[in-house]
């Protein structure tokens, strides 16, 4: 009943969002939260939520208005595979020789054997050109062959449209269609229209569309598109919520809490100094005390956050509008999870 109750506070909170609730004030100190939403004016944030035992704590900006999610996509697949794992469509051993896969470029034996989980947790060994990949991606890539399957984590656009590509393969769904009739759809998310299309680098790279999701297409470099979105933040507090409620939404086990739990553990340690990670189309904070769940994020172009705090309740939304001229870096995103630890109480 409780989870209940909290899912529709949350809807009825993302939908009106007039003021913060009363019980923020209790849970965040106001005068810090001011330091926030004026850090927020001066980098130039277009929107930021905090979500606090399911009612919006903090709000700023336009947070009905969707923005391109960009790599936050990653996490968006995630709740897909959750749910076709547990209905024994997906198998994650399965190598890329077993599912038939290949690319234009051509894969060896060695990269044919990564299993399918692997692609998940960004550690298949395979280095060929991939869709969207961008400048910091090709400078951080190792060569081909460097790696076996398994051996090495690179955060590698392959793996990720690949995985999207082997989904729809599987289960007969576009990525896109199936995340906004069996995720979008249950968790109420309001500021969709449904409209999808597609894109092809060449062709008609100069005309983005206009649309909830399309598919963008780089024929030349791999046959595997990746998978775009537009969402608010009100729109991607809901999914963190979902997660924060290990997969529930009004009574109803969207994705099972067991692969939440097991995609939010930290496969690939990527920070020591700040207990970094990655998991499976998760970033992860792994817990410093025993017992304890770990948080877990997903950047975007470095601006976009998406992420959940499970000890502490929460679920934070920053955005920016990357289709426009924009003066917020990846170095200022990080002084704001500062400022949300700092101003609660």
């Amino acid at each position: 009943m409780r989870l209940l109750l909290l899912t529709l506070t949350l809807t009825l909170s993302l939908t009106t969002l007039a003021a913060e609730p009363a019980a923020a004030a209790d849970a965040f100190d106001p005068q810090k939260l001011q330091i926030l939403r004026t850090y927020l004016q001066e980098h130039g944030s277009s929107s930021m939520l905090i979500v606090h035992k399911g009612e919006v704590a903090f709000s700023y900006g336009d947070v009905h208005k969707p923005h391109l999610i960009h790599s936050v996509r990653k996490a968006l697949l995630n709740s897909l595979y959750g749910m076709y794992v547990a209905k024994g469509v997906i198998d994650l051993d399965k190598t890329l020789a077993e599912l038939n896969i290949d690319d234009v470029h051509g894969l060896s034996e060695t990269e044919k054997s990564a299993t399918l989980r692997q692609l998940l947790q960004s550690r298949s060994g395979v280095y060929h050109p991939a869709t969207a990949e961008s400048a910091w991606m090709k400078q951080q890539k190792p060569p081909r062959g460097s790696h076996k399957p398994g051996e090495f984590h690179y955060y590698n656009n392959w793996d990720f449209n690949a995985a999207g590509a082997i989904f729809t393969r599987l289960t007969g769904k576009g990525v896109l269609e199936a995340f906004f009739s069996e995720i979008a759809e249950p968790i109420g998310m309001q500021d969709l229209s449904g409209k999808l299309s597609r894109t092809q680098v060449g062709v008609n790279d100069d005309e983005i569309p206009q649309v909830d999701g399309f598919y963008q297409f780089e024929p030349a470099k791999s046959q595997f598109p990746a998978y775009h979105m537009r969402l608010s933040a009100a729109d991607l507090a809901r999914y963190g919520q979902l997660y924060l409620q290990n997969g529930q939404w009004n009574g109803q086990q969207l994705v099972p809490a067991e692969w939440i739990r097991q995609s939010t553990q930290m496969i690939s340690e990527t920070n020591p100094r700040f207990n970094l990670g990655y998991g499976m189309l998760w970033a992860v904070v792994q817990a410093r005390e025993a017992g304890k769940r770990n948080s877990f994020y997903h950047t975007g172009v470095g601006v976009h956050f998406l992420a959940v705090y499970p000890e502490d309740d929460m679920v934070v939304v920053h955005r920016v509008n990357t289709e426009q001229d924009y003066s917020f870096t990846p170095n200022d995103l990080y002084p704001i999870i500062g400022m949300v630890f700092a101003a609660k109480n």
